[in-house]
């Protein structure tokens, strides 16, 4: 999508927090969270990017950070509106956050994604070697992702 602009914001408006939640239930890996508890993981993220539709406030793309600012930022939930996927938003959220003056500085940045989602960011310059390096999770809900 031409003319599109990577948006960097500390609070999204009240539509944008409804179009989020929404975004969030089609995705397997988001499907069921709360609107309540999205209001509190924005309020609780150090960055919040997103690319909005040329003269409106739809939102089309979304991405946060959580970092100390010095040593580790990690990205979470990077997502493209269904309808405008494989039109280059993905990548141009990645390196619009890749870019930012606090997060460029961090030694390392971090991020998860399933397989086949790795050559999307390897084209970021993410890497899977890693050594022996495990993920580990601990989970304090009943039913886990």
């Amino acid at each position: 999508m031409k003319n599109v602009e990577v948006i960097f914001f500390n609070a999204l408006s009240e539509a944008q927090v409804g179009q989020l939640h929404s975004l969030f239930q089609n995705e397997w890996w988001s499907a069921g969270r709360s609107l309540a508890d999205v209001r509190v993981m924005l309020q609780n993220s150090d960055f919040t990017f997103l690319i909005v539709a040329p003269g409106s406030q739809e939102l089309l793309a979304f991405a946060r950070v959580l970092t100390d600012r010095v040593f580790k930022a990690i990205i979470f939930d990077v997502i493209v509106h269904p309808a405008h996927r494989d039109a280059g938003l993905g990548s141009k959220l990645m390196a619009h956050i890749l870019a930012h003056d606090e997060i460029a500085r961090v030694q390392h940045i971090e991020l998860y994604c399933l397989p086949e989602r790795a050559r999307f960011y390897q084209r970021h310059d993410f890497t899977a070697e890693l050594g022996e390096l495990l993920f580990l999770r601990r989970s304090n809900q009943v039913n886990p992702l």
